[in-house]
């Protein structure tokens, strides 16, 4: 194989298992190349890689040590992508009773999905983490997109059991916008104990689903070291229940009377 197809093979491999730890000798067996010959290629892809500002490829030392690729995605390009989200989420036909915005077409398309999750996996980059953890049902297409991002699995909480999952634990939470008392579950073999978890949803106000979904994990000894929310709404009436989270969008003002919106970008780029 010429150098030009190696690497080519290779920077396919590294994006299609981000963050995944391979061994020298593999490449060398897959390729049939010398070790120098490989380590060169790396440094040429990892070179790449920074220039084009998607990431890295990091060195781990050691007997069972090894190379991985840690993406990432520019914050310029963040900042671009967010904005489109903004001008197509400013439009008043997107107004919902009760001041909420119409997004599910966006969920649904693979173009921004995959980007959001590309964002948050830049945002979550450095979390050591088992699992991305989301509530049924509109938060799993961004938990996807995370987890292919991170290359985790990825564990869907139900508002109510399903027999086929088995034996769950179930907990009750008060809803932060409604104050109602509502319920969600999880089957107990989705998250062995001590694991540690990327929670994700779509929407947030007050935090009540967020701060549920942590007691959930506190009732598997499961460490959540990270929140990730595509969009909050700033409501100076509501006590936030969170407040370490990453956000993309922030949802200032929706007026149903004169249609007006107002989305600004979220805290994500205040860092």
């Amino acid at each position: 194989m010429k150098r030009s197809q190696r690497i080519a093979a290779m920077t396919h491999y590294f994006k299609e298992n981000p963050r995944a730890l391979v061994s020298l000798p593999f490449f060398v067996r897959t390729y049939e190349a010398a070790k120098s010959s490989i380590s060169e290629d790396i440094d040429i892809i990892d070179d790449m890689f920074r220039q084009l500002g998607i990431g890295r490829i990091e060195t781990v030392s050691g007997y069972s040590g090894g190379v991985k690729y840690v993406p990432d995605y520019p914050l310029a390009s963040s900042q671009q992508f967010v904005d489109e989200l903004i001008d197509l989420l400013q439009v008043p036909s997107r107004i919902l009773p009760g001041g909420y915005l119409y997004m599910s077409d966006l969920l649904g398309h693979n173009y921004y999905i995959r980007r959001i999750g590309k964002i948050f996996g830049a945002a979550f980059q450095q979390t050591e983490a088992d699992y991305v953890v989301t509530v049924a049902t509109k938060g799993i297409p961004i938990a996807y997109a995370v987890a292919e991002a991170l290359n985790l699995p990825v564990v869907i909480i139900r508002r109510d059991p399903i027999v086929t999952e088995g034996s769950t634990i179930s907990i009750n939470y008060v809803s932060g916008s409604s104050r109602k008392i509502q319920s969600m579950a999880l089957a107990k073999r989705h998250i062995e104990p001590g694991s540690n978890v990327i929670l994700v949803d779509d929407f947030m106000k007050a935090g009540g689903t967020i701060k549920g979904m942590e007691s959930l994990m506190a009732e598997f000894d499961a460490k959540v070291q990270g929140i990730g929310v595509l969009a909050e709404a700033e409501d100076e009436e509501e006590e936030r229940r969170v407040n370490n989270y990453t956000s993309l969008l922030k949802i200032q003002d929706v007026n149903e009377i004169t249609g007006d919106v107002s989305v600004l970008r979220g805290n994500y780029f205040d860092q």
